[in-house]
């Protein structure tokens, strides 16, 4: 495999706008169907678990898809994936709103999946051969700004559509948006270099990860520490927490007392840019108590938010999803870093693409199953329940505790 590790300064700037745009693409929408659940659920007649399938079947199709995928792209190349990536996960964008029944949705959610798969688990590894390591961390910052660009446009351009156009008209405009900046990804993403023969790489890499090794062989046979079970865990637990109170918040902010407009309640996820800004200080938070006190710290202060959110008045309520996104996204930073510091050179690939497995499988399975909970037992019930999968999170971090 050849990397390139000193391109000219404009291919970078076009290489990073591609993939960054390829991330609007593919974020916006794996989550525009979140802000809108409320409508799907009434339009089929459905509960809130029920409603939340429609999230969770996509991100765990993605999870479960992620690492052959991976290896996919060292057999075609990586571009070739990205590009099938974002071209198909956007068409079938465009034909969602026409499902006829619930289980026709389901089925073109769990495509739509395995499609962002191709982008999720490809771009950065892409991204180190296309760049080369001394501008890497740029490429990478640029990739991460348009996933959380786009997982934030498609949250809120579904709600405040979701008013005058209904949910069908919601997932069209994001499909749209998202064909458009997959085309301008298609039109503007370099070609990569054609796969050496015998050259199937199945990891994934990460922004945290750095270079890992491109022999699949090595990387099967390295061992993963028992040290990155911490990171693992709230890889899973965490996030599906924090999935589970976004998906129900729609239902909590649309009830009464609060009778909040899909457009108003959509507003929701303008907490994302706390967890822009947290994420960013995480390093710093780790760099000063260690991996264990910052990644236990950070988990607090997510349970903290989430119980806020338990609150009626509603600016307490949106304080509360501002704490919980800013505990979150450093909660995720840090485990992250963990994961490229623990595991062993050889495996960091690997190691990437089990927490990246990790992450997703919590999104899907325990958003949905606080969507059942919430349905069932109300809000302060689904605040129990992830509570306590965020204290399960904690004692994995103790158990596994590293110094630094």
């Amino acid at each position: 495999m050849v990397v390139l590790d000193a391109p000219p300064v404009r291919d970078t700037r076009r290489v990073s706008a591609a993939v960054a745009a390829a991330g609007v693409s593919s974020f916006a929408l794996l989550y525009a169907p979140q802000p809108v659940l409320p409508q799907l659920a009434a339009g089929f007649r459905l509960d809130p678990g029920s409603a939340s399938l429609t999230i969770g079947v996509a991100t765990g199709a993605l999870a479960v898809a992620v690492l052959p995928v991976a290896w996919l792209a060292g057999l075609v190349g990586r571009r070739r994936v990205i590009v099938w990536s974002v071209l198909a996960s956007a068409i079938i964008g465009l034909l969602l709103p026409l499902a006829p029944s619930l289980s026709v949705l389901l089925v073109m959610r769990a495509v739509q999946g395995v499609a962002v798969a191709g982008f999720a688990g490809v771009a950065a590894a892409y991204l180190a051969d296309a760049v080369g390591t001394a501008r890497l961390p740029a490429a990478v910052g640029a990739m991460i700004a348009g996933n959380s660009v786009g997982g934030m446009l498609g949250r809120l351009g579904a709600g405040f559509a979701a008013g005058p156009m209904g949910w069908h008209g919601a997932l069209l405009a994001v499909a749209v948006l998202s064909l458009l900046c997959a085309l301008f990804a298609a039109l503007t993403l370099p070609r990569d270099e054609a796969p050496e023969p015998g050259s199937q790489v199945a990891e994934l890499g990460s922004a945290t990860s750095g270079s890992g090794s491109s022999d699949a062989g090595s990387v099967q046979r390295a061992r993963l520490g028992a040290g990155l079970i911490g990171p693992f865990a709230v890889g899973a637990l965490a996030t599906g927490a924090f999935v589970a109170l976004y998906n129900a918040a729609g239902f909590r902010l649309a009830a009464p007392p609060l009778s909040l407009a899909p457009a108003a309640a959509s507003l929701v996820f303008l907490s994302y840019a706390m967890g822009t800004a947290s994420s960013a200080a995480a390093g710093r938070l780790a760099a000063r108590l260690g991996w264990t006190k910052a990644l236990v710290t950070a988990l607090a202060v997510t349970v903290t938010g989430s119980v806020l959110t338990g609150h009626p008045s509603l600016p307490i309520i949106a304080t509360g999803f501002a704490v919980l996104t800013a505990g979150f996204f450093a909660a995720h930073a840090i485990a992250n870093a963990w994961v490229a510091a623990e595991a062993p050179p050889s495996a960091r690939g690997r190691a990437a693409g089990v927490y990246t497995l990790c992450y997703y499988l919590g999104s899907g399975l325990g958003g949905t199953a606080g969507g059942v909970v919430y349905g069932h037992a109300g809000w302060t019930w689904l605040i129990g329940l992830t509570s306590a999968w965020l204290a399960l999170a904690v004692l994995a971090v103790l158990v596994t505790r590293r110094p630094r």
